[in-house]
Formats: C-alpha cells, sequence, structure tokens
C-alpha cells in the first residue's frame, strides 16, 4: 500500500487493486479510517476531528490527485 503523504505520525495511503468506491486511507497509530475521493466523506473507521483535520485539508487540495492516482492503482486492464 502506497503511502501518499505523512502528517507525523498519520499517513494517506492507498491499496492498489481494492474495492470500490475510489477511495483512501488515513492511518494513525490507533485507526484507520477510509474517505471516499469525490466528496471525501469517512466511508468506514472512525477517528477524532483532530486525528484527521489536517489529512483531509490535504485530500481536499489534492482531490484530482488522488482521484488520478485511484485510477493509476486500481483501473488497470
Amino acid at each position: 500500500m502506497p503511502t501518499l503523504q505523512r502528517f507525523g505520525a498519520t499517513s494517506i495511503r492507498m491499496y492498489a487493486d481494492d474495492h470500490h468506491p475510489p477511495h483512501f486511507h488515513i492511518v494513525g497509530a490507533d485507526f484507520q479510517v477510509l474517505v471516499r475521493i469525490v466528496d471525501l466523506t469517512i466511508i468506514a473507521g472512525a477517528a477524532r476531528k483532530t486525528q484527521l483535520a489536517e489529512a483531509l485539508a490535504w485530500a481536499e487540495n489534492h482531490r484530482e490527485w488522488l482521484a488520478l492516482k485511484w485510477v493509476e492503482l486500481n483501473e488497470r486492464e
């Protein structure tokens, strides 16, 4: 699972050949959440807002790049 970005102990990761909908993982020492790329909705997992704030702000500014990375890792023939 490639790490796409790090924020201290928190990272944004994306699996290859993962399930739909297109999403990424925010992973910390004691949590993991799955976030849908299209609208940045948490679709699985839980964490405090303070644990997610920096990662979600980064994702908001890089949503198009995340969508392209999803296609690269998951929409191959």
